[in-house]
């Protein structure tokens, strides 16, 4: 087996940690903190807010500290960040000391997730990065199902003190896998011996040199966009929409856990479904595909049409939910070349990341308002529906 196989199985850790249960998570512990702690709906998107306002911070400063330390190192250092976080928000009753922790987990999850899709570029070829992103970002769906199940044990284990358990419990685990990224991550094929993963073709198309066939700022801004809409988007009903299972439709914690643990089972597909038909039928067709799914499950969420209407939004959200960065992590390296693709990766990052950032606080602010969340997943709709034209506009990266 090839050795940058290897590299996705950690990368998929990675994104286990840093993202599935440093975020995903989030959602289904968020009801237990919001009555520990008395928080009110726009107090609950500020969490949200503060955790990608620190992701936005990691992303801009991404670049420069690429060229300065290894992806190795960034990875296990944003995970050690994010285990050392969790541990003190599992012990703290302020709200100000949650949101200034919760907001450190997010600059570590930027620090850790940049360099892990980055090292797509450089262990793969063109033919076979879409299913290597694919395969790094199921590790999000798998934390999503963990934290479904796991979650409302800890609670009727530990009453009142659940969700403290649950932040010292995936401290835990976090902790793990910065050790295990800290000793099988490997940054070059070259450190290993060996060519990257995929068919060496006689005249293989590599932007980098002859700098494309595109302004890098037309390719950036576009991909950067589209970015910002997914993720504006999918973080509203990735941490609104178990509150919204147990407020609006009365389920049980329980119910909603179980909901909750679709969307990860659907998502294990996401990434590599995705990530191979963009590798089959073009980086532009697959975000188009992908855009069109979300945007009927943001629709079906928020015409509030029934429990079943719910079920068939969770299991749309899930199919699609991480297909997007795994077609962006592909797309940077077809449009720039490898040798840029540490740099772009983390531009349109830092949309997505804006994106991220402002989704949660205005969702809270506008269900403070309305008593719903309601409008804010039909405005998502109309967003993803945008992004479905914006996306057909996407040139094809390779000159014919």
């Amino acid at each position: 087996m090839h050795y940058g196989w290897v590299v996705v199985l950690v990368g998929t850790l990675t994104i286990f940690a840093c993202l599935g249960l440093a975020r995903f998570a989030f959602g289904m512990l968020l009801p237990a903190m919001r009555d520990a702690l008395g928080m009110s709906y726009d107090e609950m998107g500020f969490l949200g807010t503060g955790n990608f306002a620190g992701y936005l911070a990691a992303v801009a400063v991404a670049p420069f500290l690429l060229r300065r330390f290894s992806p190795r190192q960034m990875i296990a250092a944003g995970l050690l960040l994010i285990a050392c976080c969790m541990f003190a928000i599992a012990g703290s009753d302020s709200y100000l000391l949650i949101l200034f922790l919760y907001a450190c987990v997010g600059i570590g999850s930027g620090i850790a997730n940049i360099p892990v899709m980055v090292l797509v570029s450089y262990w793969f070829r063109r033919e076979k990065r879409g299913r290597a992103a694919g395969l790094i970002v199921v590790g999000s769906g798998f934390a999503i199902i963990f934290s479904g199940v796991i979650v409302p044990l800890l609670n009727a284990s530990f009453g009142e003190n659940g969700w403290r358990a649950g932040w010292l419990l995936l401290g835990l685990i976090v902790l793990l896998v910065a050790m295990i990224a800290a000793c099988l991550i490997r940054n070059d094929p070259a450190e290993k011996g060996l060519a990257p993963v995929g068919v060496v073709q006689d005249l293989e198309y590599d932007p980098s040199p002859c700098k494309g066939q595109f302004s890098p700022v037309q390719i950036l801004t576009h991909l950067g966009v589209l970015y910002f809409i997914f993720g504006a988007t999918y973080v509203i009903y990735g941490t609104f929409i178990v509150t919204t299972m147990v407020e609006e439709y009365h389920f049980v914690e329980a119910s909603a856990g179980r909901f909750w643990s679709w969307v990860g089972l659907f998502s294990l597909f996401s990434g590599t479904l995705f990530g191979l038909l963009s590798d089959k039928v073009g980086r532009k067709r697959g975000l188009m595909t992908v855009f069109g799914v979300q945007t009927l499950a943001y629709l079906l969420a928020g015409c509030r049409l029934g429990t079943l209407a719910l079920f068939g939004s969770v299991v749309l959200y899930g199919v699609a939910v991480f297909a997007i960065p795994a077609i962006m992590a592909a797309a940077v390296g077809d449009y720039l070349g490898k040798a840029r693709a540490a740099a772009a990766f983390s531009i349109i990052t830092f949309c997505f990341a804006i994106g991220q950032t402002l989704g949660p606080a205005v969702a809270g602010m506008v269900a403070e308002s309305t008593g719903t969340f309601t409008g804010s997943y039909l405005f998502s709709a109309l967003l993803t529906g945008l992004a479905v034209v914006w996306a057909r506009f996407l040139p094809d990266p390779q000159p014919s």
